[in-house]
């Protein structure tokens, strides 16, 4: 066993020092270059040459084009070579050659422009006992637009900052002056924070006492307290006048036994006078007011809130045109009526406007017209109470909004109605409106130091 292992080495060794001896005998070769990594080329060979199309026609390969008919006027052409076959002779310059294209990848631009006329209706609803109505939904309301019913966009009961343009008539008589003086002091408390308010009076026209400020601020304190007027004396007249002539019977017998009686009564006198014409300029005033709130920014309510007996004669601005401009601009009239036409049964016959006369309470019609309201009061303490109930009702307003089917820029009024589907409701709300496209601004009506000459900016 260890003779077979001893021989098996001993053979092993041999062959190795044999195979040694062939390879020193081979002659000495070069040895193989290993190849390097692939470098980046700058530029690859035939990229020249290639282009868009090229090569899906014979003409774009180089090759001798076909020969033309000469009877045919036009060489025909591929639907693949020519990018837009069917174009517009008059696409071509004069010199013939193709209008420039898009770059590959890039079409032509499309602009699509898409007009929308979005309305908003604030609106207030109140049961039979004057009581605001909550917790109603957008099941509950339906709003018609020229009587035609519209479709809901919007429906919400989150309060508006506001943007209050105040009023305070100064040509009351002293008695209801002196009132409104003493009230005044609590309206401030009826804003919030997040209030603007700015202060106009008016006696023998409109006058602005400060900018926006806020509602809680010291200086709106301060602009209220100087607000406060003096008010007018009232008129007497002469007793030989008209209303102070007496009865004459028996050509004065009567006034020897009775020495009270004026004898001159029935008789004609050269003095008899008229009755003076007492200016109270409202319209100018709301106008002025409604103007100012224009310059609100979008998301606040637009409030013109005046307090006054709601005389009006001597403006330059007519009804008819403050009322478009606030119905054209959301400007809505809120007010605290005071004095002899705060007094149920004489406000009533106060309404009744004779031809040729002063109107002695106008504020009904700005109120109805604009969707505000109005809260007549006599005393001193419903006078304050009344800044709070109207500023609450403000807050509380439901809000809906649609999209108009009217053309957008036609100019024209259109009348609004919003109806609850539940009984013994009132709604309050404007009664109508004025589109209000952005390029096409309403022009204030000219009124002699009411307002500057353009209109402020939506």
């Amino acid at each position: 066993m260890v003779r077979h292992i001893v021989l098996a080495g001993t053979l092993a060794l041999l062959a190795q020092q044999a195979g040694q001896q062939q390879i020193a005998s081979l002659p000495d070769a070069p040895l193989q270059a290993i190849p390097d990594s692939p470098r980046p080329q700058p530029i690859l060979p035939g990229v020249s040459s290639i282009a868009p199309g090229k090569g899906t026609t014979p003409e774009s390969n180089g090759d001798a084009p076909k020969a033309v008919d000469p009877q045919q006027k036009e060489a025909p052409t591929s639907s693949l070579s020519d990018p837009n076959p069917k174009a517009n002779p008059a696409d071509h310059s004069d010199d013939g050659a193709a209008p420039e294209l898009p770059a590959p990848g890039q079409g032509p631009a499309t602009l699509f422009r898409a007009t929308t006329n979005f309305v908003e209706v604030p609106f207030t609803v109140k049961d039979s006992k004057g009581q605001l109505v909550p917790a109603l939904t957008w099941r509950d309301i339906r709003v018609y637009e020229n009587n035609s019913r519209q479709q809901l966009r919007l429906f919400t009961t989150d309060p508006f900052p506001l943007s209050v343009a105040l009023v305070i008539d100064q040509s009351m008589d002293f008695n209801t002056m002196t009132k409104v003086n003493n009230a005044i002091g609590a309206l401030q408390g009826a804003f919030s924070p997040y209030d603007e308010v700015t202060v106009f009076t008016y006696n023998n026209g409109p006058k602005q006492q400060d900018g926006f400020t806020a509602g809680q601020s010291a200086r709106l304190g301060a602009v209220l307290e100087r607000s406060k007027g003096k008010g007018r004396e009232p008129i007497y007249y002469d007793p030989t006048g008209p209303l102070g002539q007496n009865i004459n019977i028996n050509q004065g017998a009567l006034a020897s036994t009775m020495p009270l009686v004026n004898p001159t009564h029935g008789q004609s006198q050269s003095n008899i006078q008229n009755m003076p014409k007492d200016v109270h300029t409202l319209n100018d005033a709301i106008l002025a007011a409604g103007i100012s709130t224009t310059k609100a920014g979008k998301g606040r309510r637009r409030i013109v809130y005046v307090i006054s007996d709601g005389k009006e004669y001597g403006s330059t601005a007519k009804y008819k045109d403050v009322v478009k401009y606030l119905q054209t601009n959301k400007v809505a009239v809120y007010a605290t009526l005071v004095g002899d036409s705060s007094i149920p049964g004489l406000g009533f016959m106060e309404r009744i406007h004779l031809p040729f006369t002063m109107r002695d309470n106008i504020l009904p019609m700005y109120t109805e017209a604009t969707g505000g309201q109005i809260d007549p009061e006599f005393r001193q303490k419903g006078i304050e109470e009344s800044f709070a109930r109207i500023t609450e009702e403000v807050r509380t307003q439901y809000t809906v909004g649609y999209y108009s089917r009217e053309p957008f820029i036609d100019g024209k009024y259109r009348t609004l109605e919003v109806r609850v589907l539940r009984p013994n409701l009132r709604v309050i709300a404007k009664k109508g409106y004025f589109p209000t496209p952005e390029d096409l601004r309403p022009t204030p009506p000219a009124a002699t130091g009411a307002a500057p000459t353009s209109s402020a900016p939506r």
